[in-house]
């Protein structure tokens, strides 16, 4: 039996505004008492509950706002569930946020050296993995520039690579295959399945369906905090989350994940059928003006 190394269970996390976010003390007990006081609640994310074994990739899908981030953010220990738990196996490389972790004004070769630091790397490890780290960077004539001064791609290029060939048990990803130009791309994404085919535990946080369907074998799919589905059936939630998005109906029954999967395979025989035709109408048209 494959060992659990991600264990979520009911996982709410409640955002408070309001009042007090403005006021002082007193006048917060003060409106308590007069019955002048407003609060918001917002749940980021409400009742999540799933378990990963050792080796699984997950992709989290759903809208803008479906709390993805701060499902993330729960997992790596940045935020404490308000409700449930959270329960980890391994030490984490996570990619949240690209830039953060690094200081402006140091230059790229201090900056590999410090996010080691903060993943609790020792100093002979980071010397033993530092050419591999910026070779797979591709920032070899870069290394005594400021990291202010690296591209946007750069900047995500050496975090990636940090992450990457650092040993993890666990690597979690926020929209990070998506950066670069096509050949870094394709280099990170065949990096991703060499590490998961080492046993590392992923979850990858995508826009891009194809990733998700192409490198995980679990989906999570979000939306306004509440949980829609937890599958090992990839292909057929992808199909559906792909209709949703084009029709935007949430499913609420089995019968309407059928529904939006056979809408999706539907549309899509449509639209290659009609790339074919204009296909054969440029063909014909090539043949009779010459």
């Amino acid at each position: 039996m494959a060992a659990t190394a991600i264990e979520c269970k009911n996982v709410s996390i409640r955002y408070i505004t309001g009042d007090f976010k403005a006021i002082g003390l007193k006048e917060t007990v003060i409106r308590k008492l007069t019955h002048n006081y407003h609060v918001k609640e917002f749940w980021a994310d409400k009742d999540v509950t799933f378990t990963l074994e050792r080796g699984d990739m997950l992709g989290i899908i759903g809208s803008n706002g479906a709390g993805k981030s701060t499902l993330l953010k729960a997992i790596t220990g940045i935020m404490i569930p308000t409700f449930g738990t959270v329960k980890v196996k391994g030490n984490i490389a996570a990619l949240l946020e690209l830039a953060s972790g690094f200081d402006g004004d140091m230059t790229v070769r201090e900056n590999a050296y410090l996010r080691g630091a903060f993943l609790g790397y020792t100093r002979a490890f980071m010397d033993a993995k530092y050419d591999e780290i910026i070779d797979f960077a591709e920032l070899q004539d870069f290394q005594d520039y400021q990291f202010k001064q690296l591209s946007s791609g750069m900047k995500s290029r050496l975090a990636f690579a940090i992450a990457c060939l650092v040993d993890p048990d666990i690597i979690i990803l926020d929209e990070v295959l998506s950066v670069g130009d096509g050949a870094f791309r394709k280099k990170s994404g065949d990096k991703m399945r060499e590490i998961l085919d080492s046993g590392v535990t992923g979850l990858l946080v995508s826009h891009s369906i194809d990733q998700v369907r192409e490198l995980c074998n679990r989906v999570l799919w979000l939306d306004h905090g509440r949980q829609i589905a937890f599958t090992d059936d990839v292909d057929f939630y992808c199909d559906a989350y792909e209709e949703f998005l084009m029709t935007k109906k949430l499913p609420r029954t089995s019968a309407d994940l059928q529904k939006l999967a056979q809408g999706h395979k539907v549309r899509m025989a449509a639209e290659e059928a009609e790339r074919e035709k204009k296909v054969l109408a440029r063909a014909k048209s090539r043949k009779s003006g010459t």
